[in-house]
C-alpha cells in the first residue's frame, strides 16, 4: 500500500478516519431508528409527519424562490449599474449574514407585536387607540417565516452571483445587444444562464440553512421537520422517534445536494479565454438611480437594520434599568471557550484534508474530502440525534476502562461535558475550514514542494516549515469563520449541552421562549457583533 500511494499515504489514512467519523452520526441514526419508537410511530406518521413535511416543503420552496429573486436582483444592479450609494450598498447587502435567523425572529416578534413600535406608530398615525383595531400581517405564520428567512439568507445568493456577473466578459453582452436584444433579454438569455451555477449553489445553501433552523421556526409557530425532531426528543422523550424523523429529513438533504450537483453539471458555459474585459457599469441618472438605491436599501433595512436597531435599543434599556445580566460573563466564557476549541480542531483537521488532496493523486482524496464535508449539510438536530449512539458507546467504553483500572467511575466524560458539543461543531463546520485551506493551498506553487523534496524534506516538514507560514492568512480566516459559526449555532447546542450549561445562543432561545425579549437582548447583540467579523472579511475580500 505504501509503495502504491507514495509518501502521502499517512495523510490519506488520516482523511479516511475523518470521513468515517463524519459518517458516524448517520450510523447512529440508523441504530436508534431500528429500535423502533413503540406506539409513538403511528402517531407521528398520522399526526406529525404530514404537517411537518408539507410545512417544510412549502418553507423551502418559498425561501428558495425569494432568495433567488432578491439575491439575483441585488447582484445585477450592483454589478451592472452605477447609482448614488452603490459602493456603500455593495457592502451593506452582506450585513444580514451577521444576524442568525433565530435572533431575527426574536427581534421581529417584539417589533411587530400589537403593542410594539411598528403597530403603535401606525395606530397613532391612523388615530386608532385599540391595539386590536389595526389589521397587520401576522409574523407568526408560514408566510412570516418565509419573509424573515428570505431577508436574512439572501446574501448566500447575492455574493456568488455578483462575483460571476463581475467575471463575465463585456463582449458577450455587447454581442447580444448587436443582435437586437434589449437589457432585459440580455439579462435573461445571456447573463443569468452564465450565472446559473452560482445561483444554484446559493439557493441550495440558503435552503439548507432554512432546513437547519429551529429557533425562528419554533418562535413563529411553523412546525417544520426540525421542530418535530426537537419536540419528539425533548417533549415526548423519544430519541428513537426523533431518529426516524431525522432519517426522513436526511433524505431531503441528500435530494437537495443531488439536485444542486446535477443542476450545475447539466449546464456548463464557457466564456472567452482569459478573464476578458469586465462589463462597464451603466449610469442610472435621476429617478432611476434613486429608485435603484431605495430598492437595494430595503433588504438591508429588513434583514439587518431593523433587528440590529431593536437589539441595541433593547440592550440599552436593559442595562439602563437593571444593569448587565449577572451570568453574562459565564455565557460568554462558555460560548467563546467551546467555539475556540472547535475552531482550532476544525482548522487542524481541515488542514489534513486539504493537504491530502495536494499530496495524493487520483480521485480518492477529493472523494474523502467531499465525504468529510457532508456534516455542513446535516441540520444540527439531525447531527445531535445521530451523535448520541457513538458518543454514548465511547463514554461507556472509557468509563469501564477507568473503573477497571482505578475502581472509580469517571461519569459521562463526553456527553456530560462540552466535548460532545465540540465534536458536533467540528463535524458541522469542517467543510468551512477544509474548503478555505484547500483554496489557500491551491495558490501555493507545486514547484515549492518539489524544491523542498529535493532538499530532503518530507511532507510533514514541508507543511511545518513552508506551507503553514504561507497559509497563515487562510488559517486565520478559516478559524475565524468556524469560530463565529459555532458562536451562533443553536440546534445542536440545545440538544447536546450539559445540564445547567448556558451559552449566548441558548440564553437567547430561552428568553424568547419565555417571551422576555428585552432580557435576552444583550446576549443577542453580542452574537450579532461576533457575526460582523466574517462579514467584514467578506467585504474586504470583495474589494480586492
Amino acid at each position: 500500500m505504501k509503495s502504491r500511494l507514495g509518501p502521502g499515504w499517512p495523510w490519506l489514512a488520516a482523511s479516511f478516519a475523518v470521513a468515517l467519523l463524519v459518517l458516524a452520526p448517520v450510523a447512529g441514526l440508523v441504530v436508534f431508528a431500528s429500535r423502533g419508537s413503540g406506539g409513538l410511530w403511528p402517531h407521528l406518521l398520522q399526526n406529525v409527519l404530514p404537517v411537518a413535511v408539507r410545512t417544510t416543503v412549502l418553507l423551502l420552496a418559498g425561501v428558495g424562490l425569494s432568495v433567488a429573486v432578491i439575491g439575483v436582483g441585488a447582484a445585477w444592479l450592483v454589478a451592472m449599474f452605477r447609482f448614488p450609494g452603490r459602493r456603500i450598498l455593495e457592502v451593506a447587502l452582506i450585513l444580514p449574514l451577521a444576524v442568525p435567523t433565530y435572533i431575527a425572529a426574536y427581534a421581529y416578534l417584539d417589533v411587530t407585536h400589537p403593542v410594539g413600535p411598528v403597530q403603535t406608530f401606525l395606530r397613532g398615525l391612523l388615530g386608532i387607540s385599540d391595539p386590536r383595531g389595526l389589521w397587520f400581517p401576522e409574523i407568526r405564520s408560514l408566510g412570516g417565516a418565509i419573509f424573515l428567512l428570505a431577508f436574512v439568507l439572501y446574501p448566500y445568493v447575492y455574493l456568488p452571483v455578483r462575483a460571476l456577473f463581475l467575471m463575465q466578459s463585456a463582449s458577450m453582452l455587447e454581442v447580444s445587444r448587436t443582435l437586437g436584444a434589449g437589457p432585459w433579454r440580455s439579462f435573461r438569455t445571456v447573463a443569468l444562464p452564465l450565472a446559473r451555477p452560482a445561483l444554484v449553489v446559493g439557493v441550495s445553501l440558503a435552503m439548507l440553512e432554512a432546513l437547519n433552523d429551529i429557533g425562528a421556526s419554533e418562535f413563529l409557530g411553523v412546525r417544520t421537520l426540525t421542530v418535530a425532531i426537537y419536540t419528539t426528543w425533548v417533549t415526548r422523550s423519544s430519541i428513537e422517534g426523533a431518529a426516524q424523523i431525522a432519517l426522513f429529513m436526511l433524505a431531503i438533504v441528500f435530494v437537495l445536494i443531488l439536485v444542486e450537483h446535477r443542476a450545475r453539471r447539466s449546464r456548463r458555459y464557457a466564456g472567452p479565454a482569459g478573464r476578458g474585459r469586465a462589463p462597464a457599469p451603466r449610469r442610472l441618472a435621476g429617478w432611476r438611480g434613486l429608485a435603484a438605491a431605495l430598492l437595494l436599501s430595503l433588504p438591508v433595512l429588513l434583514g439587518f437594520v431593523v433587528p440590529a436597531s431593536y437589539l441595541v435599543l433593547s440592550a440599552v434599556r436593559r442595562v439602563g434599568t437593571r444593569g448587565l445580566p449577572a451570568d453574562l460573563g459565564s455565557w460568554i466564557a462558555n460560548s467563546v471557550g467551546l467555539a475556540a476549541i472547535a475552531a482550532l480542531v476544525a482548522v487542524a483537521v481541515g488542514l489534513v484534508l486539504a493537504y491530502t488532496v495536494r499530496v495524493v493523486r487520483g480521485p480518492l482524496a477529493p472523494f474523502l474530502v467531499r465525504v468529510a464535508s457532508v456534516g455542513y449539510a446535516l441540520p444540527g438536530t439531525v447531527l445531535a440525534a445521530g451523535l448520541l449512539v457513538p458518543l454514548a458507546s465511547l463514554d461507556n467504553l472509557i468509563a469501564n476502562a477507568v473503573r477497571s483500572w482505578t475502581g472509580v467511575s469517571p461519569g459521562l466524560l463526553l456527553t456530560g461535558s462540552g466535548a460532545a458539543l465540540v465534536f458536533a461543531y467540528v463535524l458541522r463546520f469542517l467543510a468551512v475550514s477544509a474548503g478555505g485551506l484547500e483554496a489557500g493551498l491551491a495558490r501555493i506553487s507545486p514547484s515549492i514542494d518539489m524544491a523542498a523534496r529535493s532538499l530532503g524534506a518530507g511532507p510533514l516538514k514541508t507543511v511545518g516549515r513552508i506551507h503553514l507560514p504561507m497559509l497563515s492568512p487562510a488559517l486565520a480566516a478559516a478559524g475565524l469563520l468556524v469560530f463565529v459559526d459555532c458562536m451562533k449555532e443553536l440546534p445542536a447546542t440545545l440538544l447536546l449541552r450539559p445540564f445547567n450549561f448556558e451559552t449566548l445562543a441558548t440564553h437567547v432561545y430561552g428568553e424568547a421562549a419565555r417571551g422576555t425579549y428585552e432580557d435576552g437582548a444583550v446576549a443577542a447583540l453580542a452574537i450579532v457583533l461576533a457575526g460582523l467579523v466574517p462579514v467584514a472579511l467578506l467585504a474586504r475580500t470583495g474589494r480586492r
